[in-house]
This record gives C-alpha cells, structure tokens and sequence, in this order.
C-alpha cells in the first residue's frame, strides 16, 4: 500500500494536511475513549486529544498483526492502551482506516552537543536578561539586539506613525466614527488558547475601547508553515471568524503571530532560518489580505522544559525568540521582502514589533517580573498551556495593551 509515514500527530500536533500530497498518515498514541456503537475514538497524540470517527470497514489488530475480530469492542482497547493509528482523508476530514496495538510513541529530535532540555528550569538565560555581552550561539542579549529590550528610536518613530494611522473603519476600510478597529491572531494551537482567553477578558475589562473588536484567528495545529501556504483552509477559516463578529478584512489593522513550527530539529541557524522564511511568507499573506494592517506583533513561545513530545521543546522554545529579532531587524535593514513603508518598493507587510516576551526559566523567577512557569501551568504534554498557563499568558496580553504606549493609544477607551 502507497503510504506516507509520516509521525505527524506527535511532531505537527495536529491531524490537518495537504490532500495532494499526503494519502495517508500513521501516528502513535494512547486510547483515551472507545464508543463502539457510534464508530467514535479518543486518541492522545501530539499532546492533544484526536476525536476520530473508525471506517466502517476499520482493520483492528493486534500487536502482531491478526486481526481482532471484536473490532472496536475488543476487551485489549482499554483507556491507556499505546496504539497506532492509520487515517486518510475523506470529504475534508479524517477517517481511521487501521488500528493496531502496539508502537512507539516517538522521541524528542536530538541535537549534537545538546544542553540539558528538560525540567523545572533548563539553564537558560531569558532574552531580555542577557547583555550586549551575553551570548547565544552568536547572539547577543536583549529583545532589538545590543541588550535593548525597547526598540530603537527610528523603529519608534515608525511605530507612531504606522499606529497614526490606526483608526475606527466602516466595513469598506474608509476611517469612520462608527467604525471598528480589528485586531487579530495567527499561528497554532497554544495561541489559540492562549488568545481565546484573552479576548474574554478584554471584552470584559471597562478601559477596552468599544471601537475595538478581537478576532481570534489562531487555529489548532496550524503552525506556520501551513499559514505561508496562500491556498491554505487556515485563511478561509480566519475569514469566516472575521464574519461571525460582523466585521470585514478591510477593518483588520493589528496582527498579533506567536512563531512556531512543529517538530523542529538542528541549530538555531537550521530551524530558525525555516522558521523565519515561513513567517515572512505569512506575514505577507496577511498584507494582501488586509489592505489596512499597519502593524504586527510578533510572540515567541513559553516555557517548555516539561515538554514530553517532540512537538516543540527546549531549547527550540527558547530560540524562537531570536527568530522573532531576525525578522525585526531585517526590515529594520530595508528587506524588500518585509517592506511596510508606502513609497517606490511595494508594500509587504506591517511594520513588525515584539508584542511581550512570554519566556522564563521554568521555576527560576524572572528579573524583571518574577514571572515562572510551573508544573501545573501546562498540560500533560508539557507543551501547551493549561488553565492557569493561559490565563497567565492571558493577563501578560492584557497588561501589555494597556500599557504600552503605542498600543493603548487605540486599545484603551478614550475620555
């Protein structure tokens, strides 16, 4: 049988791909519940759990390869049972096609000379600690570089003018005193939960300004490499979100994007630079697509030493930040391909920022905020936020749109 082998629900985290080029995926996880009469299964894979509706004709085996004729009744299929799972899609959805007991949940991807990747802190200085001294695989400290975490006065200067031009818009993008001021969020599963949270408490917090709308366009499993994709379901779904809140592309003016992509591997030049040309590729998708966005903020991800996947681990969390720095400085630089700035070279993307760094050594309190990242602030994957890990993320948001100066210009209810 023509087959991908493609370990994907424990390195992309998610059971969406590319139709054309992927006929089938195999993925090992563990049997979280079996409803026989209704063909429905719960597999945690990935770190999340897979609902999956079994083909009425679905191969069960055994870890030998014999069928179990019982199918899905069979008393081996019990709650923490590894299994692995074949499923191929069928009309915009996947179907489990084969299941067999047995298998090996895959490890983490190894790196040459690696540090110590796990635990309640990883070793791990957060960027916005280290010096123009410090170092990290050849980068120095701070968030703009040089051990600044503020940006430099000509990206300043910028910024006031792009947020200048942030203002309520009707439903054709024209400024308008009964308009709306859009703002929305890109990237994968841990922002979506993560902004979800936050959109509910800023929709409830009295010094949000009425003129603001939050769009979580955040999607599970859709990392970037699959929103650089022009043709991908991700934009269709961000639009109809858009409509289920009665507002327009037209009216999106702020992106907020956490940078990941799943299953990373080698040095930070390797990943990072991935990571980078995938995000770029997004960002321009989002201008296109948005004729007024002025600007984005860019996130890098949290904590992630309790991490039990390969999903995304340290130190890849931890380097994501220096991605999001590439990206900054690069159109700082004149990078056509990141042009914002309306003039002779078309216009690209918004102008790029970091929104809050969100990193910190685990249980190791950060400097300047004391903030860490407990056991309990994660999942069972170690991976993605819990409750408490996204109502922290959550408030972390909030404070930063009320506070910061360019953000609370057009965030905060105005006298």
């Amino acid at each position: 049988m023509l087959r991908v082998l493609l370990v994907l629900l424990a390195t992309c985290g998610c059971l969406l791909a590319d139709a054309r080029a992927v006929l089938a995926l195999e993925a090992v996880g563990t049997i979280k519940k079996i409803d026989p009469e209704r063909r429905l299964i719960v597999v945690f894979a990935g770190g999340q759990d897979r609902h999956l509706t079994a083909d009425r004709h679905l191969q069960v085996l055994d870890e030998a390869g014999r069928d179990l004729p019982e199918g899905l009744q069979a008393s081996a299929l019990k709650t923490g049972v590894t299994v692995t799972i074949t499923v191929e899609r069928e009309q915009n959805q996947f179907v489990l096609k084969k299941l067999q007991l047995g298998g090996t949940v895959p490890a983490r991807p190894t790196r040459t000379a690696d540090r110590r990747v796990t635990g309640e802190r990883v070793g791990l200085k957060p960027l916005t600690e280290m010096s123009a001294r410090d170092t990290y695989q050849g980068e120095d400290g701070g968030l703009y570089g040089q051990g600044e975490n503020e940006p430099p006065p000509a990206l300043r200067t910028a910024a006031r003018e792009e947020t200048a031009q942030i203002v309520p818009r009707g439903r054709d993008g024209r400024p308008a005193r009964d308009g709306r001021i859009v703002l929305i969020s890109i990237s994968m599963s841990n922002w979506t939960q993560e902004f979800s949270v936050f959109k509910r408490l800023a929709d409830r917090d009295p010094e949000k300004s009425p003129r603001v709308t939050i769009v979580d366009c955040a999607q599970g499993g859709q990392p970037m490499s699959r929103w650089a994709d022009p043709q991908s379901q991700t934009w269709t779904v961000a639009e109809q979100r858009l409509a289920r809140e009665q507002v327009t592309p037209a009216q999106v003016q702020v992106v907020w994007i956490k940078l990941a992509n799943p299953g990373p591997s080698g040095d930070l030049a390797q990943h990072g630079k991935a990571l980078q040309k995938d995000t770029t590729a997004v960002l321009q998708q989002a201008r296109e697509r948005f004729p007024n966005l002025r600007l984005a903020y860019l996130e890098s991800r949290i904590f992630a030493g309790h991490a039990t996947t390969g999903l995304n681990p340290e130190p890849y969390a931890y380097e994501g930040a220096f991605v999001v720095r590439w990206l900054i400085q690069a159109q700082q630089r004149g990078d056509r391909e990141l042009n914002y700035k309306h003039g002779a070279d078309a216009v690209k993307a918004p102008l790029l920022l970091w929104g809050t760094y969100l990193w910190g050594d685990g249980a190791e309190p950060r400097q300047s905020d004391g903030l860490v990242w407990n056991r309990d602030d994660f999942a069972a994957d170690g991976t993605h936020p819990s409750e408490a890990g996204q109502r922290k993320v959550a408030e972390l948001l909030l404070k930063f749109c009320k506070t910061d100066d360019q953000v609370k210009s057009w965030f905060v209810r105005q006298p």
